[in-house]
């Protein structure tokens, strides 16, 4: 990775209650780039994206210890809204707004930012459909509820409407989970464009989908971090044996 990360973790600790959850991740995250994070199912990877914009803190008991810094920035010494505002995040189920149009879920969040004008709502609702790869799909149809679009229609509306805030940072938590190969591979490429404007990190316990989307890797496990580096490296030369024994299928 060259020149300064985008975002860094120091010392990230979390818990639920008295249950810790990570143990000192201290993890570079560069921009314009893919970074997946990996390991089995409950060793910290949705944990870990969820503490980037202090998403975590909002769990009643939950709390964080450590530093999480955006471009030098200690994000614990930021209005929380605007964190929000420049690291935004899509979740494993499609989840648009109920009961709004397509237009208006994207639309959403340019309101909150004090967006009001009818032309530059148009604009950019138009322009995070365009990035979101679904504007072809939905021009002619953008009073119809959000709900109505198909599973994987309704994932890429749920990265336009993080993508319509011009965040600085996209976070995917397992984003492909929930679809079919077709819509799969529609966000995998998507995903492949966004790493020219955004510092992307995606949260996948499919490792193939890993190797195909990201440039670099992050692999979790009991809520440490292993290894971390070029994806090419850490499934094909791993320096630990567990990194090996994890990419290779032989755990257990």
């Amino acid at each position: 990775m060259n020149g300064e990360p985008k975002i860094r973790t120091v010392d990230l600790n979390a818990w639920y209650g008295r249950k810790q959850a990570l143990y000192d991740i201290s993890l570079d995250v560069p921009d314009h780039a893919v970074t997946a994070v990996i390991g089995p199912s409950g060793c910290g990877k949705s944990t870990f994206l969820r503490c980037l914009n202090r998403l975590h803190e909002e769990i009643p008991r939950a709390r964080v210890s450590g530093t999480i810094l955006l471009d030098g920035e200690d994000l614990a010494k930021k209005d929380v809204v605007s964190v929000r505002f420049r690291v935004g995040m899509v979740f494993q189920k499609p989840s648009p707004f109920p009961n709004m149009s397509i237009f208006e879920n994207v639309a959403a969040g340019l309101r909150l930012l004090g967006v009001h004008r009818h032309d530059e709502l148009d604009n950019g609702v138009v322009d995070a459909l365009q990035h979101a790869g679904l504007w072809e799909e939905v021009e002619e149809i953008l009073d119809a509820p959000g709900t109505s679009l198909s599973g994987g229609q309704q994932q890429r509306l749920c990265i336009a409407r993080a993508l319509a805030v011009r965040p600085e940072v996209l976070l995917l938590d397992e984003p492909c989970s929930a679809l079919d190969p077709i819509a799969t591979a529609k966000i995998e490429n998507l995903i492949a464009k966004l790493r020219s404007d955004y510092a992307v990190i995606v949260v996948t316990h499919n490792l193939a989908q890993a190797t195909r989307v990201s440039d670099f890797t992050a692999f979790l496990y009991l809520g440490k971090l292993v290894e971390s580096g070029p994806t090419d490296q850490v499934f094909h030369r791993p320096v630990e044996k567990l990194t090996e024994n994890y990419v290779n299928g032989r755990f257990g």
